[in-house]
């Protein structure tokens, strides 16, 4: 396990940044920052701490699979904010944090004391940012959020899935993760004007905004010709062939997205006069007649494995690849040399694992060496840190105002 002291290689040493923040959108943000050398402090409420540790299907030593995953590399202090004495703590926790982050419904700290306006004036330079269901402005501003409900706001879900069928939302939660992602960003911009200015500043995203901003392609259809796209299943909107196409033993999507790879596709499944065809000529044949230009190219295909058209695809330069399983996916050889899963030891788990990260640096890599914290599990460590006492640690876990795993798991 990560030692405190040691000195983290990541472009972000020296940040430090209050997570209070739970589930995924707002984990997401701090995970990534943890990844790149940040000291992301996970501040989660009692009782109970971050509902995602209540997932616990499935769980490993009777510890939620869905938390550790999103809360690795962070240190973890619990605290109740409801009292006046767990408000004290996070005050002084802010004095030198450089961002606080949060995902509750629009208002909630401001409610409790501790909105931007109360916190600014104890770290001026502080950045806060807050991930919310519809944002800080509009009407639905104090609307709460879920990720399924913001694909659905969003558009996502009218082109997801089959067409003719209902609506489906992406399989991994889109709106949550591109918010997270969205706050990163948005912190990094900030931490940059903060470093030339002293400044600090609000980061705005919502799980509607990230998913808007999913729909380029779809956006520009309708602002070109005020129509809005429907599903295509795993078809491009755009362009064809550009989808999962059926092999003899699984299915492998073929990217004909230019002409040139269109020619290479037709040559390699030996139809070369499908160039020429009128139905299939020009890109804009191809989408005209995508149905018959699937039929085609099934035929052709369901008389080989997946493996043996990749490998001739791969020698005529045209990008294809398998359509793996989760667990395809994450034992794949190439995920593995990227170092997208890594190992780390849970207190209470045992050993695990984790997805990498999936930013690399030449000069200052990323470390993933601590696993999620146990709830309250560097209370004390943190506390003193910020000039408390044991005795006054102490003092406040009687008084329910702050949890610690250590004396939880006596």
């Amino acid at each position: 396990m990560m030692n405190p002291q040691t000195p983290h290689t990541g472009p972000l040493a020296g940040l430090r940044v209050l997570e209070l923040a739970q589930i995924m959108s707002g984990p997401t943000c701090g995970l990534l920052l943890a990844d790149m050398g940040a000291d992301v402090i996970k501040v989660e409420k009692l009782p109970g701490g971050d509902d995602s540790r209540g997932y616990k299907d499935p769980q490993v030593n009777g510890v939620s699979a869905p938390f550790m995953i999103m809360n690795r590399n962070k240190r973890g202090i619990a605290v109740n904010l409801k009292h006046e004495k767990g408000r004290e703590v996070l005050l002084r926790m802010v004095q030198d944090a450089d961002v606080l982050l949060e995902n509750f419904r629009g208002g909630t700290l401001d409610k409790l004391g501790l909105g931007y306006e109360v916190l600014s004036k104890v770290n001026p330079g502080l950045i806060y940012c807050a991930i919310s269901g519809y944002g800080r402005t509009g009407p639905y501003a104090d609307k709460g959020g879920f990720d399924l409900i913001a694909q659905g706001f969003a558009g996502l879900m009218s082109v997801t899935g089959e067409p003719g069928r209902p609506p489906a939302k992406n399989g991994n939660a889109v709106s949550d993760m591109n918010a997270g992602i969205l706050g990163a960003l948005g912190i990094l911009a900030a931490y940059i004007h903060k470093l030339k200015t002293g400044q600090g500043q609000i980061v705005d995203t919502s799980l509607s905004d990230a998913a808007l901003q999913q729909t380029y392609w779809h956006a520009a259809i309708w602002f070109a010709t005020r129509k809005s796209a429907e599903p295509t299943g795993s078809a491009h909107v755009l362009t064809a062939p550009y989808q999962a196409f059926e092999a003899r033993d699984g299915w492998i999507n073929i990217g004909g997205a230019n002409q040139a790879n269109w020619e290479r596709i037709a040559d390699v499944l030996g139809h070369p006069e499908w160039r020429t065809d009128p139905r299939f000529c020009a890109n804009s044949d191809r989408m005209a007649h995508r149905e018959a230009l699937v039929d085609c190219m099934n035929t052709v295909l369901r008389t080989r494995d997946r493996a043996d058209w990749q490998a001739a695809f791969d020698a005529a330069g045209v990008p294809a690849g398998p359509v793996h399983t989760i667990g395809e996916a994450l034992t794949h050889p190439q995920t593995l040399a990227r170092g997208m899963v890594v190992d780390l030891h849970h207190p209470q788990a045992g050993a695990t694992k984790a997805i990498g990260c999936p930013v690399h640096f030449s000069a200052t890599p990323t470390q993933i060496t601590r696993p999620a914290p146990l709830l309250g599990q560097h209370t004390r460590e943190l506390l003193r840190e910020h000039g408390y006492q044991d005795g006054d640690v102490d003092a406040l876990i009687q008084q329910g105002v702050i949890g610690d795993a250590g004396v939880w798991n006596d």
